[in-house]
């Protein structure tokens, strides 16, 4: 079987194996964990033709490096917009290009986005927990966090011709204008409370990683609602602690929690909106629930033709 050896020559933190995420274990305090861009990691395995829900490496804005110690692959890379350097050549991200032994692949931040994501036309070989790759950031349970030093194999090396340019689609771009579905308990911020929310921009910090990103903004104050019952959560939830400070739980979020969640964000717009940076900006506007239902049936409608149409001939 082909096979393609790299070496980790340099990583920033958060880069870890991800694949689509385990899904069905929440009741047992497991988070579903993934790529905090699920649309992203999809294009990246189709445009190598891999399954979607395939292992692949999550890259964050502090980069990766790779050394080919022996084979040739084609890979994709897709997400932000990152830079990509694979040998002597140099492109952005959204590129299906092949690496060969004695060269080095460079994945470093651009000009937009906070997560790539590289996927190799083969198996990339990793560590499995409760049958998925994907990396629990907290505990590292999982394919892992890549260090350097560390040696990836991908078995069933293919080559898929030269390089080429991944289209990358409006609904992978970030988003400033959030939708959300007011609630679980929105019922525990008045009026004024729940206006400030929804008219008033908030920005990212940098208190950003894989469980959430803490927001900058109008405060929050709930009314009467910290000792609420611990009950689940979702990935999306918008939670607001004691101090009036909202955060937004993301991909390695906990699994049940006692703080109030003002709103819950669409799962279309999540995707889009963790590929903005601290200090971007963005506001957040209200749907109903048959709404969003709508919305999602929408963007399933655009994504489905986008997915036929990618992928190597």
């Amino acid at each position: 079987m082909t096979e393609a050896r790299f070496r980790v020559i340099a990583t920033g933190p958060h880069v870890s194996v991800q694949d689509a995420g385990r899904f069905g274990q929440m009741r047992f305090g497991v988070p579903a964990s993934g790529p905090m861009d699920r649309t992203a990691h999809a294009i990246a395995n189709r445009a190598v033709a891999r399954p979607p829900e395939a292992a692949g490496i999550e890259v964050s804005r502090g980069g990766l490096v790779l050394e080919c110690l022996s084979g040739a692959v084609s890979l994709a890379v897709t997400g932000g917009g990152f830079i990509v350097e694979s040998g002597e050549a140099r492109a952005g991200s959204w590129v299906r290009t092949t690496i060969r032994a004695g060269q080095r692949l460079t994945i470093r931040p651009g000009h937009w986005g906070s997560w790539a994501y590289l996927a190799f036309a083969g198996a990339l070989v990793s560590p499995h927990w409760l049958g998925h790759a994907a990396t629990h950031s907290m505990s590292g349970l999982g394919g892992g966090k890549l260090t350097v030093g560390q040696e990836i194999l991908v078995t069933g090396a293919r080559l898929l011709g030269d390089e080429a340019k991944i289209p990358c689609p409006v609904f992978a771009r970030p988003l400033h204008r959030v939708h959300v579905v007011m609630g679980p308990q929105d019922r525990f911020f008045d009026s004024a409370t729940q206006a400030r929310f929804l008219h008033e921009p908030f920005s990212l910090t940098d208190a950003y990683d894989r469980m959430g990103v803490r927001l900058k903004g109008p405060p929050l104050m709930p009314v009467g609602a910290l000792s609420i019952p611990s009950e689940p959560i979702l990935r999306g939830s918008v939670q607001v602690a004691g101090d009036g400070v909202a955060t937004i739980l993301l991909a390695d979020h906990q699994t049940t929690g006692g703080y109030p969640k003002i709103a819950t964000i669409l799962s279309a717009d999540l995707d889009r909106l963790v590929q903005l940076r601290p200090r971007d900006r963005l506001r957040f506007c209200a749907v109903s629930a048959a709404e969003a239902v709508a919305r999602a049936r929408l963007h399933a409608a655009r994504i489905r033709p986008y997915f036929s149409a990618i992928g190597p001939r």
